[in-house]
């Protein structure tokens, strides 16, 4: 898996971008809003990637901070919604709006988006609401509390269903718990 790339930007388009890193020119597929942060050409690049290799497809999307390839890599999840669809959705809506759209179930905005007609649109909000509606729940509480969010960080890097480490979490934590307490308490719980 092809985690990060960084290098010198030789190319960009708002649908691509191709970054030298050492004697290698890579071609990555980027969202209009990832076109809009590049910096001007000859210039070092960082893009966070994601590779998807298939019988008839070998491609690697580009993202300029991780928060938008977590979002894609979401999209890719719902049914009939492949990378091209979820780069075009990016595209058309900013992340941080996608995320309050599909938490607020707005379909007319996001059927809005070309590409995404009524019934894709239902598809989406229907299948990520649950990841965002809670997500924007446990920002304010997990966001503001480091060992919170070191912990959910932490869980979810040994396995667990994010969904089921956030409530364990809003279970278990005290605002003074220590890193060490809180991971405790909160395998305990999982392990039940």
């Amino acid at each position: 898996m092809i985690y990060r790339v960084k290098g010198v930007l030789l190319e960009k388009t708002p649908g691509k971008a191709v970054v030298e890193t050492g004697n290698i020119a890579v071609e990555c597929a980027i969202s209009v809003n990832t076109f809009s942060k590049l910096p001007n050409i000859g210039e070092e690049v960082s893009l966070y990637t994601h590779l998807i290799v298939k019988e008839e497809l070998v491609a690697l999307y580009g993202f300029k901070n991780v928060e938008e390839k977590k979002v894609f890599l979401l999209l890719n999840k719902v049914s009939k919604v492949g990378p091209k669809l979820a780069l075009s959705i990016l595209s058309g809506i900013d992340f941080n709006e996608l995320k309050e759209v599909i938490a607020s179930k707005n379909i007319l905005k996001l059927s809005s988006i070309p590409g995404i007609g009524k019934k894709t649109a239902e598809r989406i909000i229907l299948e990520l609401k649950d990841s965002f509606e809670m997500e924007k729940t446990v920002d304010s509480q997990i966001h503001d509390n480091n060992a919170l969010e070191d912990v959910l960080s932490a869980l979810v890097n040994l396995g667990y269903k994010k969904a089921d480490c956030i409530n364990i979490i809003k279970k278990v934590g005290k605002p003074d718990s220590s890193f060490e307490e809180l991971l405790k308490n909160s395998l305990k719980e999982l392990a039940k």
